[in-house]
């Protein structure tokens, strides 16, 4: 019941460029006549910026066009979005030299950072300047008779999709450290974290993985009322995605574009905040490998390879 997706970029809405001229064309800049070539600011005359499908994409792009635009303004380099199909094809793009800079989910971070040599730079941080984190959650309805993870053993079980933190490996691994193999959990995948709640709330599943942004979200748009379902489970705090550089760009690149990132304003990144429950919505904040520490332990603990993602 652990169907993979394929390895392949959305035809549809993988590609959006950000060139100030036509996509196909020149790539000059019209305000400053500034070509897009390679500089140190702007490797081969664009930067390709990869975004995991932990949304729905049609709603992810406005909000990553607004990020995509100002980071072009402070690089004077067009930036390319590709919204990729799923996990693991956005760690295989950077590994294979298609992506410069990605936003991975804290799982995928771990094996973009063996496989890929992805550099974690930023993350999101609130108001204060405090980085975020999120939790993993399992629901099921108000009236349902599971209390516990242990009581969903011969039940089914909806998660969000094949190497997502908190919609595949916590949960699974919630399994585990209740005894229960997941042979005796009837896991469906659904295909995304939106997809996942759906499949509580059409009766689809006696439970299902929600995540504490996804719940943040859904609430907003009123598809969902909590009051009508109990959490049975909840994990501890994960810091938020990483956006990451790939280790094989020049140092120099590596240091404008962590200095670019950390220049954004809160506004900036306020529509990306928005669908990982960052609010009151600040400035990106630094973060190193160390941050993840936890989800390398993880995958350790699960026994889990880049083709878990």
């Amino acid at each position: 019941m652990r169907a993979k997706r394929p390895i392949a970029f959305v035809a549809a809405v993988s590609s959006l460029c950000f060139a100030l001229a036509a996509c196909g064309g020149t790539g000059t800049d019209t305000a400053t006549g500034a070509a897009g070539s390679a500089s140190a600011t702007c490797p081969d005359g664009k930067i390709r910026f990869g975004i995991e499908p932990y949304e729905d994409p049609a709603k992810l792009k406005p909000a990553y066009e607004v990020l995509a635009s100002a980071l072009q303004k402070k690089l004077n380099c067009p930036v390319e979005l590709q919204v990729v199909d799923d996990y693991s094809a956005e760690v295989l793009a950077m590994r294979n030299g298609k992506l410069d800079i990605a936003q991975f989910g804290p799982l995928g971070y771990v094996f973009a950072s063996q496989k890929a040599g992805a550099q974690a730079l930023v993350s999101f941080a609130d108001g204060s300047g405090r980085l975020t984190t999120y939790t993993a959650g399992i629901w099921v309805p108000k009236d349902s008779p599971v209390t516990s993870v242990a009581d969903l053993k011969g039940r089914t079980l909806a998660l969000g999709g094949t190497g997502s933190t908190s919609g595949d490996a916590l949960p699974r691994y919630a399994l585990k450290k209740a005894g229960i193999a997941e042979a005796d959990v009837k896991i469906n995948y659904a295909g995304g974290h939106p997809e996942a709640l759906l499949a509580l709330t059409n009766g689809k599943a006696d439970a299902a993985e929600i995540n504490s942004q996804q719940l943040a979200v859904a609430q907003a748009a009123g598809t969902f009322d909590p009051s009508g379902y109990r959490r049975i489970w909840t994990s501890d705090p994960i810091p938020n995605d990483p956006i990451t550089v790939a280790g094989t760009l020049d140092p120099a690149f590596r240091t404008a574009l962590k200095d670019a990132l950390l220049g954004l304003e809160p506004g900036d990144v306020a529509k990306v905040g928005a669908f990982l429950d960052v609010d009151p919505p600040g400035p990106l904040a630094e973060v190193t490998q160390d941050t993840y520490r936890p989800l390398f332990e993880l995958a350790t603990a699960l026994g889990l390879t880049e083709k878990d993602v």
